[in-house]
């Protein structure tokens, strides 16, 4: 991955160590402060589903209450990651992500001390605005504290990595904390990361500021592009498709994502240049970083349901059943950017995804009754799917684009995926609730539309993306 290490404005040469001062830490303490962050928000994604049936029934909130947990989340996770990078330049890197520490930290502990949903899912929407700004601060801090670009390289295959096992982890650990302590210490585990990290934080040097344009216009109208689209999703399996809060909503985001693309036509520094868009490596790289997430974090929030609704397992159990899968995702992670340096990134993307593709629909016969060794054994082609695509692809992405362009790519890419995941969430919970049950025909249909998606962006990394030396 092609990265440029953020250097100071000032052009005045070093003063040289002065005997007995404090000396500057080593690189490796920026390292950690920015793993831990981008691992606690990564895990905050994953380890609600598994507390979802704890919420519900200790707050009454229905199926629609339950997505919104989850996409109130999601959705400013995704949609203020456009402009994040342009705030952590602006404030500098250490600034911006004490920042959204601090306020993800609050936003935490509002979430476990919520009285009802709607507080839970008002305080989740804080979270994710602070999770957006967050994650590329993390991502510019190690830039900032290595200068060296292999020493870079790796410690950043380290912070992919990191939220990779956490991501995988999550079910597992929300699953342990849920059953043991309730749903409220998936949240409250939240107040002593970000303490640390704050602490951490202490011994960082010093960020420099750079001037950054914010588009807010082009900002706002993608935010409530989202929005309206995944009200109208989560409601419109609800409500009805032809009710007038779901055609209201469709309008918004129909007249919200016009005006984005007049906005962005115009603005000197648009949130998404549209010109990047045309190029045929970052459109595809898009659509399959969209595919991806909308399969698997659409496979987790589920399974999550599945095993505690379907088959009545208690959330510890559940969680369990992700360990497995965390194994293989973990050391997919690992395997797949040498495999690439071999055979190719094209390669790797395209059989990630038919490999992800293949999970979906093997998992269409699983019923109530369904042996739980066969459950996991079916369970093996997810781990493997996407693991083995998403580094390849990133890396795709980011040499693809000029150096000045890749924070704007890579966040891209990170919107472009957490819309996937929230877009599942809203149609996938739609289509299992049947009532107070989990309806084992509403996930099949999910998991056929899901694999589908794969199958069609395959193909398009097979015949567009470049292949070896291209």
């Amino acid at each position: 991955m092609t990265t440029t290490a953020l250097r100071p404005a000032t052009s005045r040469p070093e003063a040289p160590p002065v005997p007995g001062a404090r000396r500057t830490p080593p690189a490796a303490v920026a390292l950690v402060a920015a793993l831990l962050g981008f691992t606690v928000i990564t895990i905050d994604v994953s380890a609600v589903n598994i507390a979802l049936p704890g919420i519900r029934d200790s707050l009454r909130g229905g199926m629609t209450g339950l997505q919104w947990v989850v996409d109130a989340y999601t959705l400013l996770f995704a949609g203020l990651m456009l402009s994040a990078g342009a705030l952590a330049d602006r404030a500098g890197a250490r600034r911006a992500y004490a920042f959204g520490v601090g306020l993800f930290t609050l936003a935490s502990l509002a979430c476990g001390l919520a009285p009802g949903i709607g507080a839970l899912i008002a305080a989740r929407v804080v979270q994710g605005a602070a999770a957006a700004v967050v994650m590329p601060a993390s991502l510019a801090l190690i830039r900032q504290a290595y200068d060296d670009a292999r020493h870079r390289a790796r410690a950043i295959a380290l912070w992919t990595v990191g939220g990779s096992v956490a991501m995988a982890a999550g079910p597992v650990l929300g699953g342990v904390l849920t059953e043991t302590v309730g749903w409220r210490a998936v949240f409250f585990l939240n107040l002593p990361v970000g303490a640390a990290i704050l602490a951490l934080l202490v011994k960082v040097a010093p960020s420099p500021r750079r001037p950054a344009p914010i588009d807010v216009p082009g900002q706002v109208t993608a935010v409530l592009t989202l929005a309206g689209l995944t009200f109208a999703v989560i409601e419109g399996g609800h409500a009805g498709w032809t009710s007038a809060p779901v055609l209201g909503s469709l309008a918004l985001a129909v007249v919200c994502a016009v005006t984005f693309y007049a906005v962005e036509k115009r603005h000197r520094a648009p949130v998404v240049p549209l010109a990047m868009l045309r190029q045929r490596t970052v459109a595809v790289s898009l659509a399959i970083g969209f595919a991806v997430n909308l399969a698997f974090y659409g496979l987790v929030f589920l399974l999550g349901l599945y095993l505690q609704q379907a088959r009545g397992m208690s959330a510890l159990s559940a969680g369990l059943v992700f360990v497995p899968l965390s194994v293989i995702i973990t050391s997919t992670n690992l395997i797949s950017p040498r495999t690439a340096e071999r055979i190719g990134r094209r390669p790797v993307i395209v059989i990630g995804q038919l490999v992800l593709s293949l999970a979906m629909f093997v998992l269409l016969p699983l019923t109530a009754g369904t042996p739980m060794w066969l459950v996991l054994l079916l369970l093996v082609p997810t781990g493997l799917g996407g693991a083995f695509a998403v580094p390849a692809l990133t890396a795709l992405l980011m040499d693809s684009v000029p150096g000045p362009r890749a924070g704007i790519a890579s966040g891209l890419l990170n919107a472009l995926r957490q819309t996937g995941g929230a877009l599942a969430v809203a149609l996938f919970g739609a289509l299992v609730a049947q009532g107070d049950t989990f309806s084992l025909t509403g996930m099949r249909v999910s998991l056929v539309v899901a694999g589908s998606v794969l199958l069609v962006t395959s193909v398009l990394a097979a015949l567009l993306l470049p292949g070896k030396g291209e």
